[in-house]
């Protein structure tokens, strides 16, 4: 499986965008996935995660109401939707699947039990 981030890009504070994580290969429909994104100087951090029927989504506090996750498993896409960003959304945002992810509903997923990666896409939020 092979993932591909996209939709990143330079927006004013207040402003959207939606984020693609698109597979090739394999498809990841079967898979839950998440978003995770690392700001310059900090750690990778979980954003969002949805299942892989896409009936559950999770996100974290600090994005809730403003960033939604969502899927389409017919073209094997997932997508973060970005509403009223912020400079500290500023980050590399990757998106990555879980091959054995078992739960019904999502919940905050950690870096190290992902088991593939996508390249990550720029984010920069200007005040």
């Amino acid at each position: 499986v092979q993932l591909q981030a996209s939709g990143g890009g330079l927006v004013q504070a207040g402003g959207s965008l939606r984020l693609s994580c698109t597979a090739s290969g394999p498809t990841v429909s079967y898979y839950a996935t998440g978003w995770f994104r690392q700001a310059p100087g900090k750690e990778r951090e979980f954003v969002a995660s949805i299942t892989w029927d896409g009936a559950s989504t999770y996100t974290v506090d600090s994005v809730k109401g403003r960033f939604t996750i969502s899927r389409d498993n017919a073209k094997n896409t997932v997508y973060l939707q970005m509403n009223s960003l912020k400079p500290e959304d500023t980050a590399v945002y990757y998106c990555a699947a879980d091959v054995n992810y078992r739960y019904r509903e999502a919940r905050p997923m950690r870096a190290e039990a992902m088991d593939y990666w996508g390249r990550g896409t720029l984010v920069t939020v200007s005040s």
